[in-house]
């Protein structure tokens, strides 16, 4: 084999290999080409996501409005109820006394 000989030899042998490499890349962009319908699923699918998320946060705030006023409710109703049977509590006693009381005149007379 003399020097042209060789010369070309290796000349085909690397327009092949670019040949390769470039149908490769090709192939490769072919495949993972991204396209408009793609593109506008993911906008699509990136706006519901959005208004899902300001859904869910309007939710956690109304929820937290609603159990802070039911928090308050119940302190409320607590405190009534507390008040109520000191009320009872005091009106036991009472009732207690003047039937003391009416036992201790009856008896007395």
């Amino acid at each position: 084999m003399n020097g042209t000989e060789f010369i070309f030899a290796t000349a085909a042998i690397l327009f092949v290999a670019f040949m390769a490499g470039w149908f490769a890349h090709w192939l490769i962009s072919r495949i993972t080409r991204v396209t408009r319908s793609d593109m506008d699923d993911l906008d699509r699918m990136a706006q519901e996501l959005h208004h899902a998320e300001e859904a869910r946060d309007q939710a956690v705030t109304y929820m937290q409005q609603r159990e802070a006023e039911l928090s308050n409710r119940m302190t409320q109703t607590e405190a009534e109820l507390n008040a109520a049977m000191e009320g009872l509590r005091n009106a036991r006693n009472e009732a207690e006394e003047l039937r003391s009381y009416i036992e201790r005149n009856n008896k007395a007379s």
